[in-house]
């Protein structure tokens, strides 16, 4: 058996699973998230944890790690969430949250808007800061690279959005 796949998933007070033959749907105080079963896969409930067996070797056997892996994830991300940090770098960069979209000034002739998706909290402590906060571990994770992506840092200065704690590796500028 896989050796992810062997390992029982523990769920904590205040967490419920929902097995279905096709689906397993994990709730608790931050919401509730489904993950499909993969063909081969299943999951059974012993006490308060999750274990994954899967039927036959080959394919199924990496998907018994994977969905094992997945549900982790949500058990944590019911409980204590997920956030990530980035940081604005560049003189006049700003970063403001109005409503369902976040307003970012990145040196551009234009202000950029991104929509804030369902599910997933945005906030600015600062001009030059931004928390994406979900129980999503997928979608936080996207929905951070996504802002990256709009201006990643560039290599010569620096100047872009990255995230909180990213080492940029400078290069040296021409010479003469």
């Amino acid at each position: 058996m896989s050796r992810i796949a062997k390992a029982p998933v523990e769920l904590p007070a205040g967490v419920t699973a929902t097995i279905q033959p096709s689906a397993v749907t994990i709730k608790g105080a931050k919401g509730s998230l489904s993950l499909p079963l993969g063909a081969g896969v299943s999951v059974v409930q012993a006490e308060k944890t999750l274990e994954i067996s899967y039927s036959e070797p080959g394919l199924a056997r990496t998907k018994a790690g994977a969905a094992r892996a997945h549900l982790a994830n949500m058990v944590r991300g019911v409980t204590k969430g997920y956030e990530k940090k980035l940081e604005l770098v560049g003189v006049g960069f700003r970063a403001q949250v109005q409503g369902k979209s976040l307003n970012l000034t990145l040196g551009f002739s234009h202000p950029v808007n991104v929509a804030i998706p369902e599910g997933i909290n945005i906030e600015t402590p600062s001009q030059t800061e931004i928390v994406v906060k979900g129980i999503d571990r997928q979608k936080v994770g996207q929905v951070a690279a996504e802002i990256r992506g709009i201006r990643p840092p560039e290599p010569y200065k620096g100047k872009g959005v990255r995230y909180a704690g990213e080492q940029i590796t400078l290069k040296e500028g021409k010479k003469k």
